[in-house]
């Protein structure tokens, strides 16, 4: 019987026997994975790990009560166990009023998976991550003025994620992740700096070659010798690919449905009206094809599809899982995310800004005093005012040109603000779950000496 089918059986089998135990409705998500890990400093393997793991997690909904239990035991003795303790627990949970499993107008009933292509064939083995490893570390520590390593990694894994429910939805896919990254170090003493290159794909075939990963982490490491603290000042800042999709991630926060739901937004009253500027668009895409964070359906068995969270600079939806879209009145975007132990919650999928015009070099060439972001350290976001502080560093800009390391800066404003002056570089790539171009930001506070 195939892997797929018998995991399907046993999920329906737990539903079943919780509807007999007294759920009203229930669904279960069942989550296995194998993963491969490699480490090596200096050119000595540190590390090489696998590992191989499954949890079940069960959830139960007796009226308005709901509780999760999970187990990575499936024998039939666990299950029973698993299912009697969430019975038991959902009879003594406290009543919410917007709990749930889809109606099955809802579901998810069509969809490509094999075109989503979320899963490459076969295993990457040992052999070659050690082999990624090697030359990535090698490429970097053969720059000259490299003087030490902390290592260089890589990493497969495969995992399968089946989801049914009570309400006749039961489907199943499989994804994939490789990446290889390394960190190394330049000067000495006290006057050592680090810096670090990484890419990851959901196709071994798609990753950007290690050598070439390696030479990039040690030319960024020699950039940021001798750095400088600056005067504090009100100056244009620019993003690197690196560190903008923050600011997308934080746009993602203020619209999750469960911040609007509690009223703790900053956005809350914004639905329809222009938060960016007017060229700016930002999407979340669940079926990109090869994405990281690509997926069928969501974690309700709730359709999904690609949407425009910001279309020319104006908000045009929340991020909704079906209680939140309860609680606000609204039909769920298909956004919902879960683990084996946990509820429901709404998340993004691929999520991006789209690219503009400018190439980064025009973008900062009008800059007279400006600074451009290659690390971030710390955060401090107020999710409801919008305020905005993190410590900064990278390359103090200069008529229009990087002209030397900075370091030991906190960059403020407020997000409304901020979201209103970004102007995207066309330099977008999709190398994380949520990417951006190189952003500018006019108006800035750069806070130094």
């Amino acid at each position: 019987m195939p892997k797929t089918e018998m995991t399907l059986d046993r999920i329906n089998d737990l539903l079943t026997r919780a509807k007999k135990a007294g759920a009203d409705d229930a669904d279960a998500v069942y989550v296995e994975g194998t993963s491969l890990s490699v480490a090596q400093r200096l050119g000595k393997l540190e590390k090489l790990e696998r590992s191989e793991g499954a949890d079940l997690g069960l959830r139960v909904l007796i009226g308005k009560k709901q509780a999760v239990v999970s187990s990575s035991d499936t024998s039939d003795a666990a299950l029973d166990e698993l299912v009697e303790r969430c019975v038991a627990m959902a009879k003594n949970a406290p009543e919410d009023p917007f709990c749930g499993i889809a109606d099955p107008a809802e579901l998810a009933e069509t969809f490509d998976i094999d075109g989503l292509e979320l899963c490459e064939p076969g295993e990457v083995d040992q052999d070659k991550l050690i082999a990624w490893a090697s030359a990535c570390e090698e490429a970097a520590r053969s720059v000259e003025g490299i003087t030490n390593s902390e290592g260089a990694d890589a990493g497969w894994g495969r995992h399968q994620i089946t989801l049914a429910a009570t309400n006749g939805f039961a489907n199943s896919y499989a994804g994939s992740g490789s990446h290889i990254s390394v960190s190394v170090l330049a000067g000495t003493g006290t006057a050592m700096e680090r810096d670090y290159d990484y890419d990851s794909a959901v196709f071994s075939t798609d990753l950007r070659d290690p050598a070439e990963i390696g030479r990039m982490a040690a030319e960024k490491t020699l950039r940021r010798l001798n750095p400088r603290k600056v005067k504090s000042t009100q100056v244009p800042i620019i993003m690197d690919p690196r560190v903008s999709a923050s600011i997308v991630g934080h746009l993602a926060g203020a619209i999750n449905g469960s911040g609007i739901a509690r009223g703790t937004s900053f956005l809350i009253d914004m639905m329809e009206k222009e938060i960016f500027a007017p060229n700016i668009t930002i999407v979340d895409d669940p079926h990109r094809k090869r994405g990281l964070r690509s997926k069928p359906f969501d974690a309700e068995g709730v359709a999904n599809g690609k949407r425009n969270l910001v279309e020319n600079g104006i908000l045009k939806g929340w991020i909704l899982d079906l209680r939140s879209a309860r609680q606000l009145g609204l039909k769920s975007t298909g956004n919902a995310s879960r683990g084996a132990g946990s509820l429901p919650g709404p998340s993004t999928t691929n999520l991006y800004m789209e690219p503009g015009t400018l190439s980064p070099e025009d973008m900062i060439r009008d800059i007279k005093q400006g600074l451009y972001i290659t690390e971030m350290i710390g955060s401090s976001v107020n999710g409801i005012t919008g305020d905005y502080s993190r410590g900064a560093s990278g390359y103090w800009i200069e008529n229009g040109e990087l002209a030397y390391p900075v370091s030991e800066i906190t960059v403020a404003g407020n997000l409304k603000e901020m979201f209103k002056s970004v102007t995207p570089a066309n330099d977008l790539t999709f190398k994380y779950g949520t990417n951006a171009p190189t952003l500018r930001i006019d108006g800035m506070t750069v806070a130094g000496q």
